[in-house]
């Protein structure tokens, strides 16, 4: 069951593309990147045996929608490409795309916050708003180590069952959904929800656990007010706002841009004539 009442995407492979793109540099934005480990994938509606996944070896923010990965579920990938994809992420996404055809986009990180709150023996507790979102909606799986045994298909599809949102114990979060901004946005909610829980624990005071009663209300409640497609609008948005600022400044004509200039391959140091006065 996923939080958002989402529809299958209808979008073109190129359209797809960028958003998949987008999804992974959000991820850097967010900080639940984890080197060149971590996948998110997205089925294609016009080739259902087909996939989107990052290429093995890059960072999350040098993605690009060019250089996704276009894979068949079989593990062979479409098209010339120097990267692999990851092992681990072949078992997890190939596996559940086989099994569960109402599944179009997969998310799976190993962020801190994730990777400590599935080390919990009491997992995930009802302490704040955002848990009650997850209150019984969530599959575990037990560590069985870097899932790139082929035994480990059974098990993880076997424990994942209908569920769109699984705790992988000691390793982090994975999240399932019907279109690739569902299964973004629940990770975003999961991932905030472990950022709490750890917070509050940290603190060392006593909380409050939330009543059988409230959460099942808002377990109820969660699909009225939970927007996927707002939300992913309004993450695209702050990015685009990031990406622009990173670009770069374009220097003012004139005088100071002579200045600069004189000064730029000077080999003295830049301050070299100033007297400083001890």
């Amino acid at each position: 069951m996923s939080l958002y009442n989402a529809i299958p995407s209808t979008s073109s492979e190129s359209k797809l593309r960028q958003e998949l793109s987008d999804a992974y540099h959000l991820s850097v934005q967010y900080g639940w990147d984890d080197l060149i480990y971590g996948h998110i994938s997205v089925r294609l509606p016009e080739e259902p045996d087909c996939y989107l996944i990052n290429p093995f070896g890059l960072l999350f923010d040098e993605i690009t929608p060019d250089n996704l990965l276009k894979v068949r579920v079989d593990g062979k990938i479409i098209g010339n490409n120097e990267f692999n994809y990851n092992p681990a992420g072949e078992n997890m996404h190939h596996t559940i795309y086989k099994n569960r055809r109402n599944v179009n986009s997969i998310v799976h990180f190993h962020s801190t916050n994730g990777v400590a709150l599935s080390s919990l023996n009491d997992g995930l507790l009802p302490i704040s708003q955002q848990a009650c979102h997850f209150y019984n909606q969530i599959a575990f799986h037990d560590y069985e180590g870097i899932a790139i045994e082929k035994s480990e298909q059974k098990t993880l599809i076997c424990d994942l069952g209908d569920k769109d949102i699984m705790i992988l114990r000691n390793h982090g979060f994975l999240t399932a959904g019907r279109n690739l901004q569902d299964a973004f946005c629940t990770m975003y909610t999961l991932e905030k929800t472990a950022a709490i829980q750890m917070a509050i624990l940290s603190s060392g005071q006593k909380f409050d656990i939330i009543s059988k009663e409230i959460c099942e209300k808002v377990v109820k409640q969660t699909p009225e007010i939970k927007n996927c497609d707002l939300e992913w609008k309004a993450m695209v948005r702050g990015l685009r706002r990031k990406q622009a600022q990173s670009e770069p400044i374009a220097l003012p004509s004139g005088k100071l841009l002579e200045f600069i200039e004189k000064h730029e391959y000077n080999e003295k140091p830049f301050a070299a004539d100033v007297a400083v006065q001890l």
